[in-house]
């Protein structure tokens, strides 16, 4: 008697992991998803928009166009003329500085305003005889080409150093400014033969030393 033939393996077949379209499908709709995800954590920011000033790094030019016309008004509203001034500077400085002045770590910041004959310069910094101010006070506005100081940023005594993230940035804010002015207020000016001409001047100083004004101006018009 033979043996019964052993029954021949059976193929295995590979289980369908599903077809080509419904794995797009999948991909797709994986796709969506993470699309939808980071649309809901990202905010949209249009381009000048204060959020977008924000983010940008600080510009002092910006910054300096920004406020020197907000300074230049204040500055011209508080202003007396600097015969009253010299008069109430020489009696009593404090008291002065009470009246017209803004208060600062480094002396106080005074706004003036004058009609002067420019007499000598020199480095862009001229001498001023001014009627009504007694001779022994020295009168000086500085025109550039280099603007010096922080007397405008300190004028209105709203810019303050907690505003900015650091001592550069303060700084930075000051020249910015500075900028700002001499290019709308000097540029247009012969500031290089101002000697002999008589000028309109309105603008501020440090007071330190009670006969030694040196004026940075906010409007300089020779008439």
């Amino acid at each position: 008697m033979s043996a019964a033939a052993a029954p021949a393996p059976k193929a295995v077949v590979p289980k369908r992991r599903g077809s080509p379209r419904r794995r797009l499908f999948v991909v797709l709709g994986l796709a969506v998803l993470v699309v939808a995800a980071m649309a809901v954590d990202t905010t949209v920011v249009r381009v000048g928009s204060e959020g977008d000033v924000r983010s940008q790094a600080f510009s002092p030019d910006r910054y300096g166009e920004t406020e020197f016309p907000r300074i230049q008004a204040d500055i011209e509203k508080r202003a007396p003329d600097a015969a009253t001034l010299a008069a109430a500077v020489i009696a009593d400085k404090a008291a002065a500085t009470k009246q017209y002045g803004t208060a600062s770590s480094t002396g106080a910041i005074l706004p003036v305003k004058l009609t002067g004959t420019v007499g000598e310069g020199k480095s862009g910094i001229y001498d001023l005889s001014v009627e009504g101010v007694p001779p022994d006070v020295r009168v000086r506005v500085q025109t550039g080409p280099a603007i010096n100081g922080t007397d405008l940023r300190d004028a209105t005594g709203d810019i303050a150093f907690g505003k900015f993230k650091n001592q550069i940035e303060y700084q930075n804010a000051g020249a910015g400014i500075n900028r700002a002015m001499k290019a709308k207020v000097l540029d247009g000016v012969d500031v290089a033969n101002l000697k002999g001409k008589t000028v309109e001047v309105a603008g501020a100083f440090r007071l330190i030393n009670p006969k030694n004004w040196l004026i940075t101006p906010v409007r300089l018009t020779v008439k």
